[in-house]
């Protein structure tokens, strides 16, 4: 029996500690920064609160193999679900002087491609107090069938905060309310923008004329202070008022000096006064000074309206608009218009003809046309008509018909527009009918309905026109639905019938339509024509780059594939090993189709063919490139992170260890791992110490473990580990180790880890060791050393002989942690002799809901001369801190002294460790050699095969 058991005991894999190890993301969002309270709202929801300009800061803590990559993103601050990205991919989340529109639910998702990600969130509640705004209004009623007049005055303040405000009113220094004064009714509008409070003054009283003030308060929350404004009302407070120095509407001509002044008829307190210009602001070099708006040597472009506005918080603003209309006129155009009553389309003797002209002026109204016939004005008759603002057509047009046309009306006619007695140029339009006056058609050029030209050169689409006159020519997008031509518009139109685009690049392609204009020539159905547009552009290839890892000897087909491009074929591919050409590879019979990729099949990787492969794609536009790198190299390890409190300090020789562990990624993809070379460096430092591991067969999933000792305390390391294999060193993986001091604090520095006096408490802790000591300290009590026996180290101590009396407590306070586990535990060495001790307790603040104070373990009395440990299991729900509280007993010689305190997460030992023996760490070795889930079922199974 005893040689079975030997046998299977050597059965038994080499394994690490955890057979897949791989397991998908956990997050857990903490906060950092400056917030006022973070706390759980109707349970489900965490709440984090924070003042407005303060700085933000989320954290994301994720466990999970490997190492999970963490986004935040955001929904708005309203109920809309609509996320907005942010840039950030750190597991940080910091925002500076956060502004309230920033406010809202943010989430952290970590993913590492092992099961689905996870996301978590929380509300970000950004709290803050804008000045308070006040206005006064007022009402006069008859009263009794007007025997008297009832005046009442409204006083609204209006804030916005967050949280709601509390309004107070105040007459004088006087605060008011119903209760107190039957005169005033103060309450809260419905329907208004904001929070707001309306004190309400009924039948106005003498004693009622004098200074109101709103202070609004959100109750400090944030430390956010009160805010006030003050109003006096007297009997004179009125709205503002107003006049101007000019009629409404203002016709001036280009380069006039423009004044318009803004009187105040009426307004008490004083009314500010201010100018705007819409649409935009106000013309460069306008001066607004006061009532007075100048605007010099004013151009067309000023036209608008300039609106003078008063306020002075009383009754509502009192505002004046100014149109000003600067004359011009611009874009003179005509129309042919054959018979329309015969649905012509052509000029016919004997038929009716309208000619219009039409130009684009300011003010529209007042522009006059003239009609010129061979030079002469245009006479009345009854075959000859001149009419204004035909319906047909634009507004203020003018058209000249001629009916039943006869052979005397060709001629050349001119239409003249013009602005009577003021200096503005004025315009004309030609149009000469004839014979040889013909509706247009147009048609595209031959070898020209389709254009191919190359990305980023020019292009020119050209549809001709014949007929006279020869109208524009507008062009529209057709295959695009609602597409808008290269300029951004939705039609663009060209004189000569050419459309010119400059490096035009892919999205242009495609059909465009050119058609006649029905102004500048016949008011007919327009005529068409369709040009197509192809852009050709260079391949686009996948991949563009690659890593491809095979085992030695094994085979490895390169593909690389046309995803897009114009021409959409291969016209060449050209394979390339470290830049030297290589054979084309064996033709492939020919497909119905042209291929859309490219192969080169390797029959074994050596380590002769392992490097740099190319190929080159062309579409004989261009080219483009796939790169493969082929190898037999290794993977790169993979960090394991989540490992449970890897730093172990040794504070008798002022050094620690630290548990590395890692998987190693994809082993299977090459040859087997035979060892790792670890070099471990101190940063700041050039020296590295370099060692190499051996490994047996290393799985996917299996976690390697090695640890490294003779760490200096508090220093930094970066540690490179790279994996070798018969093919030689793969891919090297670094990471920076840090010395955490909050996982075990040995009070050796002046800072104590953070840690705080209580300052609500009697008397504070103190830190000393052996050569600071008091050498008149009380006998008899508190301890000789700290726990690691050597005179140097520190410990802290509260000290209980005089002043001290009975009851007298000292605090000494945690810095605050985040509850990222469910269970924690917090050790300790205590040393607790005299024959007078009190009590040593220690206490949870919990930070979720205000400070709450719990707790959590507590010993009194003498236990001797002697350092002991304590294991307190605390399992906190949201941030806390850690409290030693120290009580005084009935005399001085009850000193309490503590060292050595360690926070870690998860469960206390069970049993608890001999606080005298020395625990030593083990030395550097091998990766771990045990696996607990494949000891516990063989134990089971060698135990059955005993009996």
């Amino acid at each position: 029996m005893e040689v079975t058991c030997l046998l299977l005991l050597a059965l038994i894999p080499f394994h690490c500690r955890g057979q897949g190890v791989y397991a998908p993301a956990q997050a857990q969002i903490v906060h950092a920064g400056q917030a006022c309270v973070v706390k759980e709202d109707n349970i489900s929801e965490r709440v984090y609160t924070i003042r407005e300009g303060d700085t933000l800061m989320l954290q994301c803590l994720v466990t999970g193999h490997p190492r999970p990559q963490v986004r935040w993103t955001k929904t708005a601050g309203s109920a809309s679900d609509k996320f907005q990205e942010t840039s950030v991919f750190n597991e940080t989340l910091r925002i500076e002087r956060i502004a309230r529109t920033q406010g809202g639910r943010y989430y952290c998702k970590a993913e590492n491609g092992v099961g689905v990600p996870a996301i978590k969130s929380i509300r970000v509640d950004v709290q803050y107090l804008d000045e308070p705004m006040l206005t006064v209004h007022q009402t006069v009623s008859d009263v009794r069938g007007n025997f008297y007049q009832e005046k009442t005055v409204f006083l609204r303040c209006t804030v916005n905060s967050n949280p709601p405000a509390r309004f107070i009113w105040k007459r004088g220094s006087d605060t008011l309310s119903h209760s107190q004064d039957n005169g005033v009714d103060i309450y809260e509008p419905l329907y208004t923008q904001g929070e707001t409070k309306v004190l309400k003054l009924k039948n106005l009283r003498p004693q009622d004329y004098a200074s109101y003030t709103c202070q609004v308060s959100v109750r400090n929350v944030c430390g956010i202070p009160d805010k006030a404004i003050t109003f006096r009302l007297t009997n004179t407070t009125a709205p503002p008022a107003l006049k101007l120095s000019v009629n409404e509407t203002l016709v001036v001509n280009p380069g006039e000096n423009v004044t318009v002044q803004c009187l105040l008829t009426g307004g008490d307190p004083l009314p500010q006064l201010q100018w705007s210009h819409g649409p935009g602001p106000l013309p460069l070099g306008a001066l607004a000074q006061g009532g007075t708006l100048s605007i010099p040597s004013v151009q067309a472009r000023d036209s608008g309206y300039y609106n003078c506005t008063a306020t002075n918080n009383v009754g509502n603003p009192a505002k004046k608009t100014v149109n000003l209309l600067v004359r011009s006129m611009k874009n003179a155009t005509f129309q042919i218009t054959p018979d329309v009553i015969k649905e012509s389309e052509n000029i016919q003797l004997g038929q009716d003809l309208k000619l219009s002209c039409h130009v684009d002026a300011v003010p529209q109204e007042k522009v006059t046309y003239q009609w010129f016939k061979n030079g002469k004005p245009a006479r009345m008759s009854k075959r000859l008509l001149v009419t204004r603002n035909d319906p047909e057509l634009p507004a203020v047009t003018s058209s000249l018909e001629l009916i039943d046309l006869h052979f005397s009306d060709y001629g050349t006619y001119l239409c003249m527009a013009s602005f009577p007695g003021a200096p503005v140029p004025d315009l004309s339009v030609e149009v000469n009918i004839s014979s040889e006056t013909v509706p247009p058609t147009i048609s595209v050029p031959k070898g020209r309905a389709v254009v191919t030209v190359r990305e980023g050169s020019p292009a020119e689409l050209q549809c001709e026109v014949r007929g006279k006159p020869r109208p524009p020519v507008l062009w529209f997008r057709v295959d695009k639905e609602a597409a808008l031509m290269p300029s951004g518009l939705p039609l663009e139109e060209t004189p000569d019938g050419k459309l010119r685009l400059e490096r035009v690049s892919r999205d242009m392609s495609g059909t465009y339509r050119c058609q006649t204009a029905r102004y500048n020539g016949f008011n007919v159905r327009p005529r068409e024509a369709q040009v197509q547009l192809n852009v050709q552009f260079p391949p686009e290839v996948e991949p563009s780059s690659q890593d491809v890892r095979q085992a030695l000897g094994r085979p490895v087909l390169l593909r690389c594939s046309l995803l897009r491009g114009s021409p959409q074929r291969i016209a060449s591919a050209v394979w390339r090993f470290k830049g030297q050409l290589l054979p084309p590879p064996p033709v492939v019979p020919a497909a119905a189709e042209a291929p859309d990729h490219a192969e080169l099949r390797l029959d074994a990787v050596t380590r002769d063919s392992s490097g740099s492969y190319e190929c080159s794609i062309s579409n004989d536009v261009g080219s483009a490139v796939c790169l493969f790198q082929v190898s037999a190299k290794a993977y790169s390890p993979e960090f394991y992170f989540d490992t449970p409190n890897p730093t172990r300090s040794h504070k008798l020789s002022k050094n620690y260890s630290y548990v590395l562990q890692w998987t190693q990624r994809e082993p299977d993809a090459v040859d087997p791992v035979l060892n790792y070379r670890l070099s471990v460096r101190q940063l700041n430092q050039h020296n590295a110490v370099v060692k190499a591991i051996p490994v047996r067969r290393v799985e996917k999933g299996q976690l390697l473990e090695y640890i490294l000792t003779d760490l200096r305390v508090p220093h930094s390391y970066e540690v490179r580990l790279t994996p070798y294999t018969t093919f030689g060193a793969g891919d090297m993986a670094s990471r920076i180790i840090h010395y955490t001091e909050h996982n075990t604090c040995h009070f050796e520095d002046e800072k104590i880890c953070g840690y705080t006096q209580d300052l609500t408490d009697n008397f504070d802790w103190t830190r000393q060791n052996a050569l600071t000591q008091n050498p008149k300290r009380s006998p008899n009590t508190g301890p000789p050393t700290d726990i690691s026996g050597t005179p140097e180290g520190y410990y802290m101590f509260i000290e209980t002989s005089r002043p001290r009396e009975l009851g007298d407590r000292a605090r000494l306070v945690s810095p605050l942690y985040n509850a990222s586990a469910k269970f924690y535990c917090v050790s300790f060495f205590y040393h607790m002799y005299g024959k007078h001790i009190g009590s040593l307790n220690l206490l949870v603040r919990s930070r979720n809901k205000g400070a709450l104070d719990t707790h959590a373990w507590s010993l009194s009395g003498n236990k001797g001369n002697v350092w002991q440990q304590a294991h307190v299991p605390i399992s906190p729900s949201g941030p806390f801190q850690i409290i030693f509280e120290g009580v005084r007993g009935s005399g001085y010689l009850g000193d309490i002294a503590i060292d050595d305190v360690t926070l870690k997460k998860g469960e206390c030992p069970r049993k608890q460790m001999d606080p005298n023996k020395v625990v030593v760490m083990p030395g550097s070795g091998a990766p771990c050699q045990s696996s607990p889930q494949l000891w516990g079922p063989m134990a089971i199974f060698l135990l059955a095969l005993q009996r």
